[in-house]
């Protein structure tokens, strides 16, 4: 919207990524601002509550009272931030926004059975959201070969493509997107521990979004250049300050859980910018974190059910430290600095090519 005034008025201000960017920030951290408290106060009457999943450590039973969906605000937040500041003609803008929405209903359908059901298991079953989110991923992975996007493959540290995917990329896309919506999913257990890593995830994404969108950049840092995608950029940081603002009020001890509306979206949006940034294989890095929490449910349920035994107390990760006895701010705030210094690393790897 504000790009029109560029357009039909020349004011040339509105035409900068950067700036509109900026502008998309503060409008999602200021909405979020807003409405949370109110959305609170709503779920509250309603006891849109968090169902806790029986076999989580005692102490979070305590969390049952503590309303969630806080995922729907902080989305809308920036879908209205996005919305205002984009391009409407942008092919990658457009399909950062059916990203959020699609991962986003999935999760809704699920938090909306486990209010109703007054329990954890009576969300969606594994084998329905798996195949929601492969039917997402089918449908945001064909938007973009309708585009003519590319399907090569790059990994870190080489500067040309190792081959081109052809329609294997569908496969692989969608694998991406189940995979890393799934892992945000696993880590959010904790007050903001999904939050922040997310934030960290979504700004070093962001920097490789502008960077390959610009074509001065994207040559002087050997990265390769898609035309137009710079201005996920704005998405990007609508939804960073939107969570921001919803930190506010989901940080220890958390007021609001984001449920599984925000933490599939978010997650679907994180494998979404790394797709169309060529980096799905540096996203393990990026990621860390919820790379981290996904191996070691999957090593804990393979080791019990080959072996009998397991390899933590309790998976993932979070609740074998929290059985350890490490304070759930102790936790949350370790997390939180690996995830900046994986993603840190990440982002050395523009230069090293």
């Amino acid at each position: 919207m504000l790009y029109l005034f560029y357009h039909y008025f020349h004011i040339n201000l509105f035409q900068y990524i950067t700036v509109r960017a900026g502008i998309s920030f503060f409008t999602g951290f200021i909405l979020t601002l807003y409405l949370m408290p109110r959305y609170i106060r709503w779920a509250q009457k309603r006891r849109a509550n968090q169902p806790i999943y029986k076999y989580a450590p005692e102490a979070h039973q305590a969390k049952s009272t503590t309303p969630t969906m806080g995922g729907i605000v902080f989305l809308t937040s920036t879908l209205i931030a996005s919305l205002v500041t984009i391009r409407f003609d942008n092919f990658y803008a457009m399909g950062a926004i059916l990203t959020i929405v699609l991962f986003a209903l999935i999760g809704l359908k699920d938090d909306l059975s486990k209010i109703r059901g007054g329990k954890n298991e009576a969300g969606l079953t594994s084998r329905g959201k798996l195949l929601l989110q492969i039917f997402a991923g089918v449908i945001i992975s064909g938007y973009l070969c309708y585009g003519d996007f590319s399907t090569d493959l790059y990994i870190p540290f080489y500067k040309y493509p190792l081959f081109s995917m052809g329609y294997f990329a569908i496969v692989f896309w969608v694998f991406v997107f189940v995979a890393t919506s799934n892992a945000v999913n696993l880590t959010d257990g904790l007050d903001g521990l999904a939050t922040v890593p997310s934030i960290f995830s979504i700004m070093s994404l962001s920097v490789f979004v502008y960077i390959m969108g610009h074509a001065i950049l994207s040559n002087y840092l050997l990265v390769p250049n898609i035309k137009g995608v710079g201005e996920v950029t704005i998405v990007a940081t609508a939804l960073v300050g939107s969570l921001i603002g919803f930190l506010w009020y989901n940080c220890h001890p958390a007021e609001i859980f984001m449920g599984d509306s925000g933490s599939l979206s978010l997650g679907g949006f994180i494998a979404y910018m790394a797709i169309i940034t060529k980096n799905e294989i540096l996203l393990i890095l990026i990621g860390f974190v919820f790379v981290m929490e996904t191996v070691s449910v999957i090593l804990q349920v393979g080791s019990y059910k080959t072996r009998k035994k397991r390899v933590f107390r309790m998976a993932p990760i979070h609740h074998h430290f929290e059985l350890k006895g490490w304070a759930e701010n102790k936790i949350i705030v370790r997390f939180w600095i690996m995830a900046l210094m994986s993603n840190l690393l990440a982002l050395i790897t523009l230069k090293i090519r």
